[in-house]
């Protein structure tokens, strides 16, 4: 995990000191991360104002329909974001698809607000999430005694719910915060520059140094905002003090206001999944499958080639770390299952030139090879293998193991025969979760892959930044039927007993 970021330092701080002022302390660096920091700060501000009163809708009022749109607008997750910038694109300007159907065209929709729209709606469902379940578990008793003190309903929730929520939206903010300053498809797509769009075009231009120092930026900028989310929670206490029994919260009638909000949430289905769709499928009826049929194979293949076997990699490499961190709980194998998130904290694009220059360091006759791809995807996505595996080893009773040790079975009979069953359903998510995770990978795919290796996200990047939109829709729909296999997996194990 740390051998690419060790050797990206190394690489960085071989250059000369005159070098690297030449590189780092440049008016256009500064311009790149004043446009990652507006392009966050509009994102996080974009959702924040979308996810609260979402989520406040879906929980606490008598809105109909609330499992439908909870579902409805979570499912964009499962869409990548280069896919949401090829749908913003596609449909507007000259060559959209609102101009070849009505003949009046839309205006483009790209630079800063494009990146901004896609991003959020694709970061949504991160923020949403989050705060579904703290207010599905909120103790209500404060807001109950504020009201009866004579404020009003709303004047309760902000003084009240709102300061109670800070965890769910600092974790919330953190993940889609670091998803903005990693982002490489939308922001190139859209043309607008940021770090992660710098450090590709001179990955592009070959540019060593340059590279080594944008992505060490970046490092320290993933770094900053985990370090900021963990000052803000060191000392922050919302527990109840006493043995009262928490209330809980009643449905809120909404009154007049139950239209404007259904319209509301239908506005953001639309836009958030029909319209992706919609276009999409408008796009892929226009494409000549007799041209396309061979590449459509060949990157599916490819994808799935690369993708399984880093799937099962990783969920191998997090089977020992979920178990030890569970069953032989201590502080080394709690760090152990920490560091499992580092490589899902490094920024993809610093991630592959670290690997990079680790490749040609000591394995040159691995540099670009599929074995390369397959060990950045499997370290990369290995936090989301550890997660479905710990939740599976926390409903799984260590007792059942205990008895069969009782009735004879060595460790590894014990394994096979009683531990590995109980894990069955975590596996399979882990499997599916990692796997939905590398179809979607641009960014390592890009930098790692073998020359000509194309997968479903490269054509569907590549085709869109050459406005072949049609072009560009047969490899957008695999995707999506990928990620609705993987999403209809994982809801099957999650009902399953």
């Amino acid at each position: 995990m740390l051998a690419p970021v060790v050797c990206l330092v190394a690489d960085a701080a071989q250059a000369e000191p005159r070098q690297i002022w030449q590189t780092v302390w440049r008016w256009r660096n500064l311009e790149l991360i004043w446009n990652t920091l507006a392009l966050g700060v509009a994102v996080l501000g974009m959702t924040t104002f979308i996810a609260i009163p979402v989520a406040w809708l879906t929980t606490r009022s008598d809105l109909p329909f609330k499992r439908l749109f909870t579902v409805a607008l979570i499912l964009p997750l499962a869409v990548p974001g280069y896919l949401i910038a090829y749908t913003l694109l596609s449909i507007s300007g000259q060559y959209g698809a609102a101009f070849v159907l009505t003949g009046v065209p839309l205006p483009r929709i790209d630079g800063f607000l494009g990146a901004m729209v896609a991003l959020s709606l694709y970061q949504l469902p991160y923020l949403l999430l989050n705060l579904r379940a703290t207010l599905l578990d909120l103790d209500c008793g404060l807001e109950e005694i504020a009201q009866s003190l004579g404020h009003r309903p709303w004047h309760a929730f902000f003084t009240v719910v709102l300061p109670q929520l800070r965890p769910a939206l600092y974790a919330g903010w953190l993940l889609v915060a670091l998803h903005v300053i990693n982002d490489f498809g939308v922001v190139s797509l859209m043309g607008y520059p940021t770090l992660s769009f710098a450090l590709y075009q001179k990955l592009e231009v070959l540019d060593g140094v340059g590279a080594s120092w944008v992505a060490l930026i970046l490092l320290v900028a993933a770094g900053s905002l985990i370090g900021i989310e963990w000052w803000l929670l060191r000392r922050l206490r919302l527990y109840r003090v006493g043995t009262a029994v928490p209330a809980v919260a009643g449905v809120v009638a909404l009154g007049i206001w139950r239209w404007p909000a259904m319209v509301f949430l239908l506005f953001l289905f639309v836009g958030s999944l029909f319209v992706p769709l919609a276009t999409i499928c408008y796009w892929a009826t226009q494409a000549d499958y007799g041209v396309l049929w061979l590449q459509l194979q060949t990157a599916l293949m490819h994808s799935v080639g690369v993708g399984l076997p880093a799937a099962v990699a990783a969920v191998a490499l997090a089977a020992p770390i979920a178990y030890l961190a569970r069953r032989y709980s201590s502080k080394r194998s709690l760090f152990l299952e920490r560091f499992a998130f580092v490589g899902y904290a490094v920024p993809p694009l610093a991630f592959a030139l670290g690997l990079v220059v680790a490749t040609l360091a000591f394995a040159r006759p691995l540099y670009q090879t599929v074995f390369i791809l397959v060990y950045a995807y499997s370290l990369h996505f290995l936090a989301e293998a550890v997660a479905p595996l710990r939740a599976a080893l926390f409903r799984a009773s260590p007792r059942v193991e205990e008895a069969a040790r009782s009735l004879g079975h060595g460790q590894l009979s014990t394994l096979v025969r009683v531990t590995l069953p109980l894990l069955r359903p975590g596996l399979v998510a882990a499997v599916s979760l990692v796997l939905l995770s590398c179809i979607k990978e641009l960014p390592l795919t890009l930098v790692l892959a073998p020359p000509d290796f194309e997968t479903l996200s490269t054509q569907v990047w590549k085709n869109t930044e050459d406005i072949r939109y049609a072009e560009a829709a047969p490899f957008a729909i695999l995707i999506l039927v990928v990620a609705s296999v993987s999403v209809f997996v994982l809801l099957r194990i999650e009902r399953s007993p």
